[in-house]
């Protein structure tokens, strides 16, 4: 009897901290936007670093680092978004998020903040003829007069690139 209640309280922790994370987005600006992303995706932010290259990947994937032991791979997020790529710098940083189980990294100009942006705050994204770029945006958030483009990390990158990338970090 004492292992169930134990269960249900560990339950009741993680249903905790699952709603502690309701409504907050990892903000970041990429080119002269604001956008946004579920914080239950991030696992980390760390200072850009020396990306080592893969043969065969798609363009927005500049390789893989190697992250206290573990290899990840690292997708561009200008390059993804069709954007001209911008030198890396000491505001570059690499957002590591968890998508469909792999670690991968994210390049973005620069981290601004953890948002709260309740859903009632969130419009539908705009229709667009690009059903491509439309893909990966949830929504846009409103936080005062800013509006910031809110990212679906789980259509960031497709299934099969998923798994070239996983690939591509095992053989390192």
């Amino acid at each position: 009897m004492a292992e169930s209640r134990q269960s249900v309280a560990l339950e009741d922790d993680f249903m905790e901290e699952e709603d502690t994370q309701k409504g907050k987005y990892l903000t970041f600006h990429l080119a002269d936007e604001d956008y946004g992303i579920e914080i239950r995706f991030v696992t980390e932010i760390i200072g850009i670093q020396k990306i080592t290259e893969v043969p065969d990947m798609p363009d927005f994937v500049k390789g893989v680092i190697n992250l206290r032991g573990k290899v990840i791979p690292v997708m561009d997020i200008r390059t993804r978004f069709m954007m001209p790529p911008l030198e890396y710098n000491d505001r570059t940083c690499i957002i590591v998020v968890n998508v469909h189980g792999t670690a991968v990294g994210l390049v973005v100009d620069e981290v601004s903040e953890v948002a709260d942006i309740p859903g009632n705050q969130i419009e539908p994204p705009p229709r667009s003829n690009r059903a491509q770029s439309s893909r990966y945006i949830q929504g846009m958030g409103k936080i005062g007069d800013d509006v910031k483009i809110l990212l679906d990390v789980n259509h960031l990158i497709y299934e099969e690139e998923i798994q070239q990338m996983g690939q591509a970090a095992e053989l390192f």
